[in-house]
């Protein structure tokens, strides 16, 4: 009897602890992303700016301009780090509004790409890229994800139109 009670209390204990394991991970997955805009737009290691550097891993950012809702800009990768790759999906805009948007093609001259493998200080671009905004007051916050570990480097670059 005892044994019962047991198995059914570590039971009881393991919905409960899977219960708040769910909550917490649907929870992380509706709240907006909580971002902190770059006070500097020519962070350390690497200029001109807008620009980031993730372990030798960095991004440009030049032609940044606003039309209607779609914010077009040019990007350039150069990978010395451990990363192997360039990914669309490793990009994200923030408008004003806290809104992300991923990278668009339905508006005309807005591309995305593959994934590309390079590495060695290997340079991949300029490419021309798009992004719809809620929020069309800047500055915007271009968050880039790329992949250089499981726990490391995110990086938010504040953009200003021309």
């Amino acid at each position: 009897m005892g044994r019962r009670l047991l198995a059914s209390l570590g039971i009881v204990v393991g919905l409960i602890l899977a219960s708040f394991v769910a909550a917490a991970a649907y929870t992380a997955l509706k709240s907006p992303l909580q971002t902190t805009p770059n006070s500097n737009l020519t962070p350390e290691n690497c200029s001109p700016g807008p620009c980031a550097n993730v372990n030798g891993y960095q991004i440009w950012i030049s032609k940044v301009r606003l039309e209607h809702d779609v914010v077009r800009m040019t990007v350039k990768f150069q990978n010395s780090s451990s990363a192997t790759h360039a990914s669309p999906e490793d990009l994200q805009l923030i408008d004003e509004g806290r809104r992300a948007s991923n990278l668009i093609t339905d508006a005309t001259g807005c591309k995305t790409w593959t994934r590309h493998d390079f590495e060695g200080g290997a340079l991949y671009g300029p490419l021309d890229v798009c992004f719809r905004v809620s929020n069309t007051t800047p500055p915007f916050i271009l968050h880039w994800s790329p992949d250089v570990g499981a726990f490391c480097c995110q990086k938010d670059i504040t953009i200003w139109p021309s």
